[in-house]
């Protein structure tokens, strides 16, 4: 067992993903049990990039439903393509043929658009399934994917039931803007991801940054934790660090102080009052702590 961890965590290493045990535990049993793994975690801390990485490391077609505010099954299951439908009603109009007959044909699989989730059920080979940002989406949304979750299979009035010969690697991700339904959830294992430690975005660092020298990515990512620590609207994510060591990289910044800060923290804060909070925060303190001065006392 253990073995079979260190070999997954590898694995996804050479798909350019670092990940900790407990993560490459659960890619595991996700694989074995062949269930739903739903990851859910801060925007930015690499939930996306784990699908992607599995769909890497095991050389699979990664198919991708990126899910919003009113998204329904005509995007993301199947639906008619109704100018064909019409076409074809339209050519055997003045013929002498069966309505029932005419009725079987266009509603075949030749008149069937094919959208992300039914791609993955009737996929002739193993793929992986990114169901991506599931919050976003109702709970009506929810229950039409309880059949795909724990029957890896779609029906369809007109035609049927399909199931899938090839059970995909479903990923679903959530950024935890709103609370999942207990009966998704139960159809998966489950993840949480939070933003990485200083030392292991250390590491991250070093592998997406070529050439950045140990220094300067220990730097980066003990500033960035540190930033992490401030209230602020949106919080730096991992490919944002990776951008700012990127970006210093490039100037030839060999150290992080405050004056390189101010110039460049632009590259990761992208909303103007954190960005205002954080430069009175290092003008006050010279330093990339990032703690809020004490107000003095002066008296009673």
């Amino acid at each position: 067992m253990k073995e079979q961890i260190i070999s997954i965590k590898n694995q996804l290493l050479g798909a350019g993903y670092i990940c900790d045990d407990k993560t490459a535990t659960v890619v595991y049993l996700a694989e074995s049990l062949k269930k739903p793994l739903l990851i859910e975690g801060p925007a930015g801390v690499g939930k996306t990039g784990l699908a992607q990485a599995v769909s890497k490391m095991k050389n699979l077609p990664l198919i991708r439903l990126q899910c919003y505010e009113g998204i329904d099954e005509a995007k993301a299951l199947y639906e008619w393509n109704y100018k064909r439908q019409l076409l074809h009603i339209q050519a055997v109009v003045h013929q002498e043929v069966d309505t029932h007959e005419v009725e079987q044909d266009i509603f075949s699989e030749t008149y069937l658009l094919r959208r992300p989730l039914l791609q993955a059920i009737s996929s002739e080979q193993p793929c992986v399934l990114l169901i991506d940002e599931i919050d976003k989406v109702d709970f009506e949304f929810e229950a039409m994917l309880l059949e795909l979750l724990s029957e890896f299979q779609i029906t369809i009035p007109e035609l049927g039931t399909i199931r899938a010969t090839n059970i995909p690697y479903v990923f679903l991700t959530s950024n935890a803007t709103r609370e999942l339904s207990e009966a998704l959830k139960r159809r998966c294992l489950y993840l949480y991801l939070d933003f990485p430690s200083a030392e292991l975005e250390e590491r991250i660092l070093k592998l997406k940054v070529p050439g950045i020298s140990d220094m300067l990515a220990a730097k980066v990512a003990s500033v960035v934790h540190h930033i992490r620590q401030v209230d602020l609207k949106k919080l730096p994510s991992i490919a944002e660090s990776i951008d700012w060591a990127a970006a210093l990289l490039e100037l030839g910044v060999d150290d992080l102080d405050p004056d390189v800060a101010l110039e460049t923290l632009n590259v990761i804060i992208k909303h103007r009052e954190d960005l205002e909070k954080l430069e009175r925060m290092v003008r006050s303190r010279k330093d990339l702590t990032f703690r809020q001065t004490p107000l003095s006392v002066t008296g009673r």
